[in-house]
């Protein structure tokens, strides 16, 4: 018989400590494979959502707030900021773009972002059906939106007031569906964009009925500009002195913009500019502290795991020592003892590893499928090259367990226990 068959059975013959084994493995090997996706995710969606913006403009308050509200829209935004201020800093020198956010609507939970073109270039968005946004309540959605919500070109909906809550509904107008995103991989998979007149129609009619008067003169002046091209919607708007945006996207023209931008927003303005470099490093270096104690949690209970198959296996050699003793006299050699033992540790930590890294990506899924931000959503159909570290890892555990016990097989004595048995 071959070795490995004769590990197999060894391992069979003692059901119960070899299913305790592998669990342990399994769990330790589970946690990191969760650790490892988990972070990798995270990292990859800031670094994907952020990449071409070097600051954003808004109400004064949490800047890690203002950052997830504006790029990543899993939190509530720290408030409004005047249209007329933040025009004046988009048309600063320090600034190459400045892309206009309105926010404050929702439809089933999906953002309504009323922007303009510029959001359009920032992010290099195409359309895989129809077309962008050019009259009001007209609404380009994302991929990710178009397929979760059964959103066709031609649908109608209505957006709800607040950005999660569907019980406000703004009924007096149905956004049209105009365009279909191709997926990007990023947040705006999970968007949906319109002009920033849209939602400031909106909430008009929301705070006050009786502005029809005010809406008529509002939609003669966006359907002149409509001529020019909607690049500077927000522009058209600046002599109204009441008007709000939630944040400006900015990037900036040249390398001195970063000394000098933001110092000047925040000592000059009643806004602040929060750097999303700075606080998506700050945002990971705090999931990174939790994240590094569950790793050491994880790795412990490995340790413990390889303990345990060493004990397993030094006992069942104790047990079995008289059966080797006589595969020796059939003519069995040292060194095949001595691979049946490693290949029965091999074998255990293989096994724990193979299913902790199954119930790793499994876990995750569900814990992605019941997350309620789409905008962080993690996934467990994610394969990492990473992930054969953990198998490397797996194999370590099994030899360093087994070679005690093998070694002891390689050295025994077959006349000393033959004579004792």
């Amino acid at each position: 018989m071959s070795p490995l068959k004769i590990s197999w059975k060894s391992l069979w013959s003692k059901p119960l400590s070899s299913a305790l084994n592998i669990m342990l493995i399994a769990f330790g090997t589970g946690i990191l494979t969760i650790l490892l996706l988990a972070s990798t995710q995270i990292s990859e969606k800031l670094d994907n959502n952020s990449k071409d913006i070097d600051l954003v403009v808004g109400a004064k308050g949490s800047p890690l707030q203002l950052i997830l509200s504006s790029i990543y829209y899993i939190d509530f935004p720290t408030g409004n900021i005047p249209l007329k201020e933040a025009m004046e800093l988009a048309r600063s020198p320090f600034v190459k773009r400045a892309v206009p956010l309105a926010l404050g609507d929702n439809y089933n939970g999906t953002r309504i972002v009323g922007t303009d073109s510029n959001f359009v270039s920032l992010y290099q968005l195409k359309t895989a059906q129809g077309k962008f946004w050019q009259k009001d309540f007209e609404a380009a959605i994302g991929a990710t939106v178009a397929k979760n919500q059964n959103l066709k070109i031609g649908d109608t909906f209505y957006g709800a007031h607040g950005l999660s809550s569907s019980s406000d509904v703004h009924k007096s107008h149905p956004y049209v569906v105009s365009g279909i995103l191709t997926p990007q991989g990023n947040v705006t998979d999970n968007l949906i964009l319109t002009n920033v007149a849209s939602v400031w129609k909106m909430h008009d009619e929301h705070e006050d009925h009786d502005h029809d008067a005010k809406e008529a003169h509002e939609h003669e002046a966006h359907d002149h500009k409509a001529h020019e091209g909607h690049d500077h919607e927000a522009d058209d708007h600046s002599n109204d002195q009441s008007r709000e945006l939630t944040s400006l996207l900015i990037q900036y023209r040249s390398p001195m913009s970063v000394a000098m931008f933001p110092r000047l927003v925040n000592e000059t303005t009643n806004m602040q500019a929060a750097s999303p470099a700075q606080e998506s490093t700050r945002l990971f270096s705090l999931i990174g502290v939790g994240v590094d104690t569950l790793q050491w949690f994880a790795i412990l209970i490995m340790f413990i795991a390889a303990i345990s198959v060493f004990v397993n296996l030094y006992n069942s050699l104790k047990e079995r020592n008289y059966d080797l003793a006589i595969m020796r006299t059939l003519g069995a050699s040292r060194t095949k003892l001595f691979l049946i033992v490693i290949a029965e540790g091999i074998m255990l930590t293989l096994a724990g590893t193979i299913i902790g890294i199954l119930l790793g990506h499994l876990v995750l899924e569900f814990i992605g499928s019941n997350q309620e931000s789409s905008q962080a959503q993690l996934s467990g159909f994610v394969l990492l090259y990473n992930e054969i570290y953990l198998f490397v890892a797996g194999l370590a555990i099994g030899i360093f367990a087994a070679i005690i016990p093998a070694i002891q097989a390689y050295r025994s004595n077959i006349s000393k226990i033959l004579a004792k048995n």
